[in-house]
């Protein structure tokens, strides 16, 4: 649990700081930076679903509705080497 709330406090970190620097950034970057946070939400999503015991079809497919139009590939980047 302790690297969860790191993490959480990564995330706000990171959020404030992108705040205070957004108005230097082009249309094109800030576009950019929230696909990537859509993502990244994405793949948290998809985390969870794999934790609560769900098959990797049921997850893949929430992936795909999630990632619809944000991501290259059919699985989003949730298929992976381990």
């Amino acid at each position: 649990m302790k690297s969860w709330t790191i993490n959480l406090m990564g995330m706000a970190a990171a959020a404030i700081f992108s705040v205070a620097t957004a108005a230097e950034l082009d249309k094109a970057t800030q576009e950019d930076i929230a696909r990537h946070r859509a993502m990244a939400t994405a793949h948290e999503n998809a985390a969870r679903c794999l934790e609560s015991g769900k098959p990797d079809a049921v997850c893949e497919k929430q992936l795909q509705v999630e990632c619809k139009g944000l991501g290259i590939g059919k699985f989003c980047g949730l298929k992976h080497t381990h």
